[in-house]
């Protein structure tokens, strides 16, 4: 049985994808800046055989030397979950560069390091990629995360093409609101920007999600699972978001 790789399985929606996996029997491999954040991971795992790693996505050296790590051991998917939030406004302190860098590029980094690991066997594969609901979306201050949301799409679906020959299935999936960390900061953000309390935005933000509520990381992790034990789903930007983006 090979492995499941996870980027920022610290935490949130990769915390839960691993949890998930390892219900099932699987091997994880974690990655993720926080040892601290890991071991707690390491410490929710069930069933399986289990790895972890510390490393920053945008560092390739590091990346290059966890990989040197792992040789001889078989990925069955690589599931790039790795991301920031937040707002970036234009200036000297814009944060642009760092969120493009670890949410786009990280992802490139990311699976490409690992790529080879995954071409050790002729059952299909999988790269799976946290995208979001913003890569649909505008919202003001948020350009580089709508920026990079929607540049991961595009990535998705070149990487479905170059490697379909392989058997390697590509996807994405784009969640909305998540009861994660993430989210919470970015809801106390917006909050204050617009000077009212969180629970005043939060309550604001779930009128306009028809089942007025977040997804958990548990539903997330559900649809990851699901992904990665198919054969037929490739090159699609998969939404779960309660209901706030509606694609025909």
């Amino acid at each position: 049985m090979g492995y499941y790789i996870i980027s920022g399985a610290g935490s949130g929606i990769g915390r839960a994808i691993a949890i998930k996996l390892s219900s099932n029997g699987n091997n994880v491999i974690l990655i993720g800046r926080k040892e601290g954040k890991l071991t707690e991971t390491m410490a929710l795992l069930t069933k399986g055989n289990h790895l972890y790693f510390v490393a920053d996505v945008t560092d390739i050296e590091r990346l290059n030397a966890v990989a040197k790590r792992m040789e001889g051991l078989e990925i069955d998917a690589i599931i790039a979950n790795a991301g920031l939030g937040g707002e970036n406004y234009w200036g000297l302190n814009d944060r642009w560069a760092e969120i493009i860098n670890t949410n786009l590029t990280g992802t490139y980094n990311f699976v490409n390091t690992f790529l080879s690991n995954l071409k050790t066997a002729d059952k299909a594969k999988h790269i799976i990629i946290t995208s979001s609901v913003l890569a649909r979306l505008g919202v003001a201050n948020y350009s580089a995360y709508c920026a990079s949301k929607a540049g991961l799409l595009g990535l998705m679906r070149a990487w479905a093409v170059q490697y379909a020959p392989a058997n390697i299935l590509v996807n994405a999936i784009c969640p909305g609101w998540v009861d994660t960390d993430m989210a919470n900061d970015g809801l106390q953000g917006i909050a204050d920007n617009i000077g009212i309390s969180k629970q005043a935005f939060y309550d604001i933000a779930m009128k306009r999600v028809p089942l007025g509520r977040m997804s958990k990381p548990e539903e997330i992790a559900d649809l990851v699972n699901y992904l990665v034990n198919q054969s037929s789903i490739t090159g699609q930007a998969l939404d779960i978001n309660c209901g706030s983006v509606m694609n025909s």
